[in-house]
């Protein structure tokens, strides 16, 4: 058409209309060819953009860092910088930590972050007075598909409708994924709630340990505690009543030699002792004679006769953090602690006499566990020596999987304890081939003449040398696979703590100290509080929540003992377990994850009549913790605040609905 008009306009230019028609067929083709040109092109130019924020990437990368700070430092304490460190692992219902094992483990530097302290060009970044370490995030994951650029894009209609109609179906996804996070989101209060109390209606009673007892085991005979920690579906928000006869515990160091019988009264544990002598009921006391123990001879006098057999192991000085398994008698803990050595029992969730409970109200330091296909709940290489006294653990069954875990926790150059009361241990060719594989050196294997247990000392190579000399039936794990997160600098935390528990602590809050043996640090950083307790006759069981910093292995570093845990679920332990309980801003990180009532029912569940609750929070938080512990008849002993921060000091006493 376009050649036809030019034909036209050449064959009359010679005609007497002039300049006149030239210009009207001029106006006509330009018409024309813009009529055409918005026919046939129109669909195939692109729009043209500004930015490609409006098209959704695929795999959105979220920068992610973490702040803490200590809080309220009391009236003259010291305020401590604010740290940040990469996140804690998370661990399953069964206490077993995602991301700590072969399969899955954590790295030290994840996706979109820089190495811990460094910016993207690798030099340091400091606070204002140069020891506050921050942690710089970056949105640089290789993970992240790159947006095309302008002239990539497709010149065909067809193309950029369907990319318009992903983008949508990818919005309406994030916007159905946002819904459904906060469809699942727990408020940590409920103004609606009115608390009204009852006691726990369970088989275990006032024992009630909610992760490991099977409320739904009604067979006879069947046991009542579960193989695995498996917790219930909604935290329980009972009260655990409390046994017959119960008394305020006996203090340390009495304890050690006697407790209060209906503190720990079992019916299990009478006829255990009917054929254990080494303990006896003598009128209201449970007595523990020296010289009388599981080890005959004394506990004492077993301990020494160990590092007769081993003279590396030097209690004191090569050993400073042991775990006995089983937990069948707490004097080897207490004598223990005469060599300075503290010892973790970690009770066996088969054991139906609750002998852990038993260590626990004699002051040693304990937790229910199992042992079993899962990963206990402490980081790699932590522990300086591992007892197993007459334990009954088959260390060779499974493919061997108990003992590469007990290699896996051991700290490097560590020992391995095995005793019983015969002089054969577990003398099967399964359990030779599985220590050849693992290249664990036999230090020794005697018998004790006095206690008459027939021991066996292993030690952990103290490097990967050895690994590399042997046959190759268990691989190593990668590099990449070290559970184990960077290590940051704490000294200013260890000051910040020394400062709070000198000026607050020991003196501002009305705490009798001297009832108090064993204390909870629900949420601890580097176990700053424990260190600063140094000097009292206490133990502290450091917790490092799993949406927390991992820093438990600096804790185990300092000769302080920790574990990892989930607020959310029940804690491994037996009621009536701890005489003071410490709780740094814990109810602000769990909001949106758990309710705050789940937590102090749980509080009241662990903690002893008569102890202590030390709660820092945010002043919106605790004014309704306020009133839900005095629904529980708390007594409130100190409350201060200062600007949004506040401090509250409370202590349990014997009501129960």
């Amino acid at each position: 058409m376009a050649v036809g008009i030019v034909r036209f306009g050449k064959g009359h230019s010679r005609r007497p209309s002039g300049l006149c028609l030239k210009s009207t067929l001029v106006v006509l083709f330009g018409l024309c060819f813009i009529f055409v040109g918005s026919i046939f092109f129109s669909s195939s130019v692109p729009e043209r953009r500004s930015s490609f924020s409006d098209i959704p990437s695929e795999n959105p990368i979220r920068s992610s860092s973490s702040s803490l700070a200590a809080g309220l430092a009391g009236k003259n304490g010291a305020v401590s910088p604010n740290v940040s460190l990469p996140r804690a692992p998370s661990y399953s219902s069964e206490g077993t930590p995602l991301g700590h094992g072969k399969e899955d483990e954590n790295k030290s530097v994840r996706k979109g972050e820089t190495k811990t302290g460094e910016q993207e060009d690798g030099r340091r970044t400091e606070g204002k007075d140069g020891g506050d370490i921050h942690l710089t995030t970056f949105n640089t994951s290789s993970a992240e598909k790159e947006l095309p650029h302008e002239e990539e894009i497709d010149d065909s209609a067809e193309a950029e409708q369907i990319k318009l109609a992903e983008g949508e179906e990818n919005q309406q996804q994030q916007k159905m994924k946002k819904k459904k996070r906060k469809k699942h989101s727990v408020p940590l209060f409920d103004d609606r709630v009115e608390y009204s109390w009852k006691l726990c209606n369970v088989r275990t009673k006032y024992n009630y340990v909610p992760c490991f007892d099977n409320e739904n085991s009604g067979k006879r005979g069947q046991s009542y505690r579960l193989s695995e920690r498996s917790c219930p579906a909604r935290a329980p928000t009972c009260l655990v009543p409390l046994p017959e006869g119960y008394r305020y515990p006996i203090r340390w160091p009495e304890s050690k030699s006697k407790i209060w019988y209906s503190n720990v009264a079992h019916p299990l544990l009478a006829k255990f002792m009917r054929h254990n002598r080494w303990f006896s009921l003598s009128g209201d006391y449970l007595m523990f004679p020296s010289n009388e123990t599981h080890f005959k001879g004394g506990a004492l006098s077993y301990i020494e006769s160990i590092q007769e057999m081993a003279p590396d192991i030097d209690w004191g000085k090569n050993i400073h953090l042991m775990l006995d398994i089983g937990c069948t008698d707490a004097s080897f803990g207490v004598s223990l602690f005469e060599k300075d050595v503290l010892t973790l029992s970690l009770e066996l969730n088969d054991d139906l006499v609750d002998l852990g409970q038993v260590a626990l109200e004699r002051g040693v330091p304990a937790v229910v566990s199992a042992l079993a296909t899962k990963r206990l709940p402490f980081p790699s290489g932590v522990f300086d020596a591992v007892h197993c006294g007459s334990c009954g653990v088959h260390w060779h069954s499974n493919g061997g999987k108990l003992l590469l875990e007990m290699n896996r926790i051991l700290r490097p150059g560590g020992y391995f304890l095995l005793s019983t009361k015969s002089e054969e241990i577990d003398p099967s060719e399964a359990m030779s081939v599985l220590i050849a594989s693992i290249c664990w050196n036999i230090l020794a294997h005697k018998t004790d003449e006095l206690s008459e247990m027939g021991v066996k000392i292993y030690q952990k190579p103290s490097s990967n040398d050895i690994y590399e000399l042997r046959r190759k039936d268990i691989p190593l794990c990668d590099e990449e696979e070290n559970p184990d997160a960077a290590w940051e600098n704490f000294f200013a935390d260890t000051e910040h703590w020394k400062a709070v528990v000198s000026k607050s602590y020991l003196d501002g809050l009305g705490v009798d100290w001297s009832s108090v043996r064993g204390i909870m640090d629900m949420k601890t950083i580097y176990g700053g509080l424990a260190s600063a307790l140094g000097s009292k006759e206490v133990w502290v069981m450091n917790v490092v929540p799993i949406n927390a910093p991992d820093t438990l292995s600096i804790i185990f570093e300092r000769g302080l003992v920790g574990i990892y845990h989930d607020w959310c679920e029940p804690f491994s332990t037996y009621p009536r377990s701890y005489d003071l309980l410490h709780a740094d801003h814990l109810f602000s990180t769990l909001k949106n994850r758990c309710r705050a009532l789940d937590v102090v029912v749980e509080m009241d569940r662990i903690l002893r009549p008569g102890g202590w609750a030390i709660i820092r929070e945010k002043i919106e938080i605790l004014s309704p913790l306020e009133a839900m512990f005095h629904s529980l008849h708390w007594e409130i002993r100190m409350t201060y605040s200062q600007d949004n921060e506040g401090i509250m000091c409370l202590q349990k006493i014997m009501w129960r609905p």
